[in-house]
């Protein structure tokens, strides 16, 4: 029997930044931008800004176990974060900014500790890790201007984002990119020029442009999920389309203007390999057509999915 849905609640700094990594994961419900851990009740952004009220900002997360188990949410928690900082997160400093897990039962404390723990053993920090396991207090939920920031304010939540070093902090020190010596063992000479070299790999002479398999599609380099093929389609051009992505946080588009052409590039942000380009003619709500490379992608059947540890996909096939 599934397990009903449960609540997680993390402080990782500024929470417009600790929203959109979940958001878009299978088996997360809801993802709420708010203020918890202080000695005030309904506290304003001013005030826990100030560090006048005792309150971090955090994020309440509710999730399906069966889908997405508390061990991935605690995962993908850290690796938003420096958890070596007592003093706030990137470029926003005080006691409102600092970082927490606040547990809800004594499975999630356990669980919390063992995966701090397992980060501390693992001589991936050089400094201690300090972000502290605290029992859930009363959540206070921000302001409706700050839910969904990513969503609302997209150019100033990525320049932010970028801006205030956390984007930098995540490539450096949780996504590390391999060396492009490295790549050419690994990559075949088609990946390598497309994925490196913006190359593009002929039409209808390509691995997936037709395939009617049940499965995702996932970033060659970093193995990112970034596509599934619910939302494929035969656009007649020959190379992969869809109509969205899996996780929209995972992708970044670039102004094109080689060849003579204005077009949308597409890039994987943890990998920075080069997938395709996105025009506005797709058959979706919002006209997407993410024309991608086969190249530039690696399928896992349905079927294979849970052995190659993308068990949570499931859930797009159900």
């Amino acid at each position: 029997m599934a397990k009903q849905n449960e609540i997680a609640t993390f402080a990782g700094g500024c929470f417009w930044c600790m929203v959109s990594p979940f958001d878009e994961q299978p088996g997360i419900q809801e993802v709420i931008s708010g203020y918890t851990g202080g000695h005030t009740e309904n506290p304003t952004y001013e005030e826990v800004c100030s560090d006048a009220t005792g309150h971090v900002e955090a994020v309440q997360i509710t999730f399906d176990p069966s889908v997405f188990p508390y061990k991935k949410i605690l995962d993908l928690f850290w690796q938003q974060i420096d958890p070596t900082d007592p003093g706030g997160q990137f470029g926003d400093r005080g006691s409102s900014y600092k970082t927490a897990i606040f547990y809800h039962n004594e499975e999630q404390r356990q669980q919390a500790e063992a995966s701090k723990q397992a980060l501390a053993e693992s001589g991936r920090f050089h400094k201690p890790i300090v972000t502290e396991i605290l029992p859930a207090a009363p959540f206070y939920k921000a302001e409706e201007s700050h839910q969904d920031y990513y969503k609302k304010n997209p150019f100033h939540y990525n320049a932010y984002r970028e801006g205030s070093g956390r984007a930098q902090f995540i490539r450096e020190n949780w996504k590390k990119q391999k060396t492009d010596d490295e790549l050419k063992k690994e990559l075949t000479p088609l990946q390598y020029e497309v994925t490196r070299k913006n190359g593009t790999e002929p039409p209808f002479q390509n691995e997936y442009w037709d395939n009617k398999e049940e499965g995702i599609y996932v970033d060659i380099i970093s193995g990112e999920p970034l596509f599934s093929s619910n939302d494929q389609y035969d656009a007649g051009c020959g190379w992969p389309s869809f109509t969205k992505p899996i996780q929209r946080w995972e992708l970044k588009e670039n102004l094109d203007t080689s060849f003579g052409m204005r077009r949308i590039e597409v890039r994987s942000k943890t990998a920075d390999a080069h997938l395709g380009h996105v025009f506005d003619d797709g058959p979706g709500p919002d006209h997407a057509r993410y024309c991608i490379n086969s190249a530039a992608l690696r399928f896992i059947p349905k079927d294979k999915l849970r052995e190659e540890g993308y068990e949570e996909y499931l859930s797009l096939f159900s």
